[in-house]
């Protein structure tokens, strides 16, 4: 296994440090992130460092690196350059964009150029349909793009510029990205304070404001919480919950057997919620419907009764079922009357067909042991 810096090593701790000691597995895809960062893709050397940290095998991590495409499994550009070439955006040019990148940049999907700084993939979809056509680079928007203004970005990106995406913060390289995807702050200088948000995005937070619109008691000035004030407020709560689960303590038995006030008199049973020695009261619930009626709410919410094959539901047998016979007739008849437009009918599916399957099935019963002893002696014959 390849020897990752300690650095990274400290990284995964803190990483897994993150979740319930028994849930350790759950920061298996932060970890790829994580070596994705340090090597440029998820090398075998780094499945086996995520198998090594938490305790699994090999297989199950590979599992996981092959099934997402945000993990590469072969060595990867300092920029991805993702070209949407969905319904949407390839109705507004998307695949004109991919194929003009591919002959520019002489490479296919998923390749890199010959000097490591791209790699050209096709997205199915980048959540971007209002901007469309769209491209990113490492994850951050380039919208509206066409032909020419996506040669320049990858020009500027070849030329060792950072073109800014259209939303966003500036660009970083893959590496970088990774590690935020890991769950690590951009930690480069002003780099979250560039960008903005796109005019479609913005058009629900202004149509909110001109209706006045907004989350009961929300503050945009509330602060975020520090780590430990979380973990100090939850264990407060946790505290007042279970203080408040806490049954009251039982009070004294007088001598003629009456309960606290002269609830329960001499010989009379406690109330259940006395007799369990809980202090809540009972709450009605808020619908006693009978469970067939939800059922047909449901599927028909202007349903009044149940419908027959509702949970828990009877269907009435007031008639005589059919004889197999008239069943099998029913069926043929139907499927005569309902002939398919092509010769693509099953084999069997004939009403002649089924007739003698019936015949030969009948005359098989009818002979019983006469049958299974020819059977048997032709087994033994054979």
């Amino acid at each position: 296994m390849s020897a990752f810096t300690e650095e990274t090593r400290e990284r995964a701790r803190e990483i897994i440090a993150r979740y319930p000691a028994d849930r350790s597995r759950s920061a298996l895809l932060p970890l790829l992130h994580l070596v994705q960062a340090e090597e440029g893709y998820v090398s075998p050397a780094g499945v086996e460092f995520c198998a090594e940290v938490l305790g699994l095998n090999k297989a199950q991590v590979g599992a996981v690196a092959t099934f997402y495409t945000m993990y590469k499994r072969r060595p990867t550009g300092d920029y991805l350059v993702s070209v949407c070439t969905n319904t949407m955006c390839n109705v507004l040019g998307g695949q004109e964009v991919y194929d003009t990148l591919a002959e520019h940049l002489g490479v296919g999907h998923d390749e890199t150029t010959t000097d490591g700084k791209i790699t050209l993939e096709h997205a199915e979809c980048l959540a971007a349909c209002d901007y469309g056509p769209v491209m990113t680079v490492n994850y951050d928007f380039f919208d509206g793009v066409d032909p020419q203004t996506a040669l320049g970005v990858v020009d500027e990106l070849r030329a060792g510029g950072r073109p800014m995406p259209t939303r966003g913060a500036r660009l970083c390289t893959l590496k970088e990205m990774a590690v935020q995807l890991a769950g690590f702050a951009d930690e480069r200088e002003g780099a979250v304070a560039d960008g903005g948000p796109g005019e479609p995005t913005l058009r629900g937070l202004r149509l909110a404001q001109q209706h006045g619109i907004s989350v009961p008691g929300f503050d945009p000035n509330t602060p975020i919480r520090s780590k430990a004030e979380a973990d100090k407020a939850a264990a407060e709560a946790k505290a007042r919950s279970e203080a408040a689960a806490k049954p009251a303590p039982a009070p004294a038995a007088s001598g003629n057997g009456a309960g606290p006030a002269g609830k329960a008199g001499a010989g009379e049973p406690a109330p259940a919620a006395e007799a369990a020695g809980s202090t809540t009261r009972d709450v009605k619930a808020p619908d006693d419907k009978s469970p067939e009626v939800r059922a047909a709410e449901t599927r028909q919410p202007d349903a009044r009764t149940a419908v027959p094959d509702a949970p828990g539901t009877k269907v009435p047998a007031d008639s005589v079922p059919p004889a197999p016979r008239d069943a099998q007739a029913a069926e043929a008849a139907g499927a005569a009357a309902n002939a398919p437009a092509g010769d693509g009918k099953p084999a069997g599916d004939e009403a002649g067909a089924q007739e003698r399957n019936l015949k030969e099935a009948e005359a098989g019963a009818g002979a019983g042991g006469a049958g299974s002893a020819r059977a048997s002696e032709t087994g033994v014959q054979k």
